[in-house]
C-alpha cells in the first residue's frame, strides 16, 4: 500500500511536469488557471468610470502582490520620517468642508515620511530613483493621508500595471541583481513595451531623481482628487508641496561617491536640521479645476502619467507645514507608519483616476499583512486624534478594551449607539456623480498620446538638465545587456524627440533611428524645470553646509570673519584638516578641527572655503586630500572661495579657465574676482565684498558654466 502511494506521487509530479511543459502555458492564467483576456486594464465602468470590486483578475493581482514582501514594505523600504504641524493661510470653504483647511490660527499634527522607491531597507538614500512624499494630518475629522511623490506623474495609467512595473524595476530574479537601481534589462524592457511610461522616464532621469536633501524636494499628490465644499459642489484638484529652500539636486558623480561615504545622507540631514532647528518648511499648494472644464485640455486630467501645466491650471498656495520634531523610536513611527489615500476627510472626495482607484484598495490590503493583521490603526503612531467609536472587534494585536454587550448596528441592547452621523453631524458623504457605461476594459482617446507631455517636459529643460538627462540615458542604457532592448527604448524616445534618440544611441552602441521622428510640441511649461523656475528659491544659504580647509599658519581674521558672515546667513561650517585636534593660526589663536579628510569628502558639502597664511597654504599644497578636494568640488559646479594665499591653493589644483584676483600686471592688481562660482580676494583686512560675492555664489547652488568634468582630475 505504501509502495502504491509513492508511486502515484511520482505519477503526480510527472504529471504536473507535464503541464508545466505544455506549449499552451503561453498563456496568462489567474491562480486558479484561468485564461485572462487583458491585464493591462481594469475592468471599469465605462471609459472613464470607476474600477469595478468584481475584476478578480485585477483583485487577486493586487492582493499577491501586496503580500510579497514581509515585514519589509514592497516599495517605499527605505524611509526616514518627522513630526510637525499645518496651518492653512486662509479659510477654503469655498471650495472645501475640511475643517483643517479652515482656521488659519488652528494647527493641525502631521507625520511625513521620505523614502526611496525602488531599494531594500539597507540601500543607500542618493540612488537615482523617485522620492516618497506621504503626509499624515491627524484632523478633528479623523486622519487625512496625503500620499505622493517628489514628481507629479507616474509609470502606467492603470494599477492593475502596478505589480508588473515593480517587478521590472526590483533586482533580476534569478541573481537579485541590482539593488536599488533601475540600470538592468528587466525595467528597460518593461520600458520599451510601455510607451505610457515616456513622461515619467523623463522625470526619472532628470536631476529631480537626484535630490541634495528632502528639504529641498518639491512633492505632489500625483492623482487627481477632488475638492467638496458644503453645498456639495465638487471641483478637480492637484496637490503640490513646495520647500521653501528651493529645489536643488545633487549631481550623479556625487551621489554615488555619497553611497559608500554616507549611505545615510538625506536620512542623516533631516534629523540634523530638526536637531539643530532648522526646520523644514513646505507650502502647500492646490490646482482647481472647475468640473465644466474637465474636457477643455488636450490630454485627459484622470490621466496620472500627465501633469496639469500650470501656464494653463495655476498653482492656488493655501498654507504652510514645518517639520520640527525627530521621531523617538524609529522602528514604532517611522517603520510603522501606515498610509492609505483612501484615509480622507470630508470635503475630500476621489475621482476616477484608474491609478487612484486601485491604490485605494491597494495600500489597505498592504498594511494587513505588513503590520499583521486588522488592527494596525491602534499602534500609536497611526491612531487618529479624533474618536473611534465602531463594531469592530477582536483580530490579531488588538489593544482597545471595548465595552459592553453589543458589536453591531442597529441595535436596542446599547441604544442604538455608536450610530451613523448625517452629513450635517459631520458624517462623510460621497460626491454624488453619475456612473454609467458598459462594463469593459478600455482607455479613453487621450490616454493614448503618450508622447506630447514627454517632449513637453524636454522643451522646458535648460541645456545642463537636458545634457544631464542623455548622460543619464547612457548610464540607464548603457547597463543593459540586450542590445535588442536598448535599440527599443531608442526607437521609442525617437517619439518624444529625434535628437534626443540619436544622441542617446550615441552612447549605448546602437544605430541611431533610421527617419528622425519626434513628437511636433513646442510648447513649454518652465517651472517643471529647476533651473528655469521662477519659482525656485536662489537667494539663500540658510543650513548649506561650507567646508573650510586649513592647516597649522592659517589666517585667523580671514576664517573668523568667513565663518561669522557665512552662519550669519543661516550656513554650517565645519573645519576640514588633514587630522582631527586643534589647529594654531599665524598669530597664535586655535581653533579645533571638526572633520579630517579621512571622515569626510568634498560631497558632503556645497561649497568650500580656503583661508589665507603662508604656512596653511604650502602645507595644503602638499596634501593631495586637499586638492582633490578643491578639484571635486570644482567638477561639481559648487561655489568655491580663497582669500590670501588661499588663491595659491586654487591655482595649485590647475582649475582650468577661471580668472582669480591678484596681479595682472607689475602695475595693475585685481584685488576680488567672482568667475562661474569661484570667488577669490587678496587684499587683507576687512572681507564683507569677498563674504557678499560668496554667499551670493553659495545661494545659486550649481555654477554649470563651468561642467568641464574631463579637464578635472576628481
Amino acid at each position: 500500500m505504501e509502495k502504491k502511494r509513492i508511486v502515484d506521487e511520482k505519477s503526480k509530479d510527472e504529471q504536473l511536469e507535464m503541464v508545466r511543459e505544455d506549449p499552451e502555458r503561453e498563456f496568462l492564467t489567474t491562480n486558479q488557471g484561468v485564461r485572462v483576456s487583458n491585464t493591462d486594464i481594469s475592468l471599469k465602468a465605462g471609459e472613464r468610470g470607476p474600477t469595478l470590486l468584481e475584476d478578480f483578475h485585477f483583485r487577486e493581482k493586487l492582493t499577491h502582490f501586496d503580500h510579497e514582501r514581509i515585514p519589509e514594505r514592497v516599495v517605499h523600504a527605505r524611509g526616514s520620517g518627522a513630526y510637525g504641524y499645518f496651518q492653512v493661510y486662509e479659510p477654503m470653504k469655498e471650495y472645501t468642508s475640511a475643517k483643517f483647511l479652515q482656521d488659519p490660527n488652528k494647527k493641525t499634527p502631521v507625520f511625513v515620511r521620505f523614502s526611496t522607491v525602488v531599494g531594500f531597507r539597507g540601500s543607500a538614500d542618493t540612488v537615482r530613483d523617485v522620492r516618497g512624499f506621504a503626509t499624515k494630518f491627524y484632523t478633528e475629522d479623523g486622519n487625512y493621508d496625503l500620499v505622493g511623490n517628489n514628481m507629479p506623474v507616474f509609470f502606467i495609467q492603470d494599477a492593475i500595471k502596478f505589480p508588473d512595473l515593480v517587478h521590472a524595476i526590483k533586482p533580476e530574479q534569478d541573481n537579485q541583481i541590482p539593488q536599488a537601481s533601475a540600470a538592468h534589462d528587466t525595467f528597460w524592457d518593461f520600458v520599451s513595451c510601455h510607451p505610457e511610461n515616456a513622461h515619467m522616464i523623463m522625470w526619472v532621469l532628470s536631476d529631480r531623481a537626484l535630490p541634495r536633501s528632502y528639504r529641498m524636494m518639491e512633492g505632489f499628490g500625483v492623482n487627481t482628487f477632488r475638492f467638496v465644499n458644503s453645498e456639495g459642489k465638487g471641483r478637480f484638484i492637484k496637490f503640490h508641496w513646495k520647500p521653501l529652500l528651493g529645489i536643488h539636486s545633487l549631481v550623479w558623480d556625487e551621489t554615488q561617491k555619497i553611497a559608500g561615504k554616507d549611505p545615510d545622507f538625506n536620512r542623516r540631514d533631516l534629523w540634523e536640521a530638526i536637531e539643530m532647528g532648522d526646520y523644514p518648511e513646505y507650502e502647500f499648494g492646490v490646482q482647481i479645476l472647475e468640473e465644466e472644464d474637465e474636457f477643455k485640455f488636450d490630454f485627459d486630467i484622470l490621466d496620472p502619467t500627465k501633469i496639469w501645466p500650470e501656464e494653463d491650471v495655476p498653482i492656488k498656495w493655501i498654507g504652510k507645514m514645518t517639520l520640527n520634531r525627530n521621531p523617538d523610536n524609529f522602528f514604532a513611527e517611522t517603520e510603522q507608519v501606515a498610509f492609505c489615500p483612501a484615509n480622507v476627510v470630508p470635503g475630500i472626495d476621489f475621482s476616477n483616476d484608474p491609478l487612484l482607484q486601485g491604490r485605494l484598495f491597494s495600500y489597505l490590503d498592504t498594511q494587513l499583512i505588513r503590520l499583521g493583521g486588522p488592527n494596525f490603526q491602534e499602534i500609536p503612531i497611526n491612531r487618529p486624534l479624533a474618536p473611534v467609536a465602531n463594531n469592530q472587534r477582536e483580530g490579531y494585536h488588538r489593544t482597545t478594551i471595548n465595552k459592553g454587550k453589543t458589536s453591531y448596528f442597529p441595535n436596542t441592547v446599547g441604544e442604538n449607539l455608536p450610530r451613523p452621523a448625517s452629513g450635517e453631524e459631520g458624517g462623510y458623504v460621497h460626491y454624488m456623480e453619475k456612473v454609467e457605461g458598459k462594463k469593459i476594459r478600455s482607455r479613453s482617446e487621450k490616454f493614448k498620446d503618450f508622447f506630447s507631455q514627454a517632449k513637453l517636459f524636454w522643451n522646458s529643460m535648460s541645456e545642463p538638465e537636458k545634457k544631464h538627462i542623455i548622460e543619464a540615458f547612457h548610464f540607464e542604457i548603457g547597463k543593459v545587456n540586450d542590445k535588442n532592448i536598448r535599440k527599443a527604448v531608442v526607437d521609442m524616445f525617437n517619439n518624444v524627440d529625434g535628437d534626443l534618440a540619436i544622441e542617446i544611441a550615441k552612447g549605448v552602441g546602437v544605430p541611431a533611428p533610421e527617419k528622425k521622428g519626434g513628437s511636433p510640441v513646442t510648447k513649454e511649461s518652465p517651472n517643471v524645470s529647476q533651473e528655469r523656475s521662477e519659482r525656485n528659491v536662489k537667494n539663500t544659504i540658510k543650513t548649506r553646509k561650507i567646508a573650510i580647509i586649513a592647516a597649522d599658519g592659517y589666517n585667523h581674521n580671514d576664517v573668523s570673519q568667513v565663518k561669522q558672515a557665512l552662519e550669519a546667513g543661516g550656513a554650517k561650517t565645519h573645519i576640514v584638516s588633514e587630522h582631527q585636534g586643534m589647529l594654531k593660526s599665524s598669530s597664535g589663536e586655535e581653533i579645533e578641527v571638526d572633520k579630517s579628510y579621512v571622515t569626510t569628502e568634498s560631497v558632503l558639502y556645497d561649497a568650500v572655503y580656503i583661508p589665507g597664511g603662508k604656512e596653511n597654504v604650502k602645507t595644503l599644497k602638499m596634501q593631495g586630500d586637499a586638492i582633490h578636494f578643491v578639484n571635486e568640488a570644482f567638477r561639481h559646479c559648487k561655489a568655491l572661495g580663497a582669500t590670501g594665499e588661499g588663491v595659491e591653493l586654487f591655482k595649485a589644483a590647475n582649475l582650468p579657465d577661471i580668472q582669480f584676483a591678484g596681479k595682472e600686471s607689475v602695475d595693475k592688481e585685481i584685488p576680488l574676482v567672482s568667475d562661474k562660482g569661484v570667488v577669490t580676494a587678496v587684499k587683507e583686512g576687512d572681507r564683507s565684498d569677498f563674504n557678499k560675492s560668496f554667499t551670493t555664489a553659495i545661494a545659486k547652488h550649481r555654477h554649470w558654466d563651468r561642467e568641464k568634468k574631463e579637464q578635472v582630475p576628481a
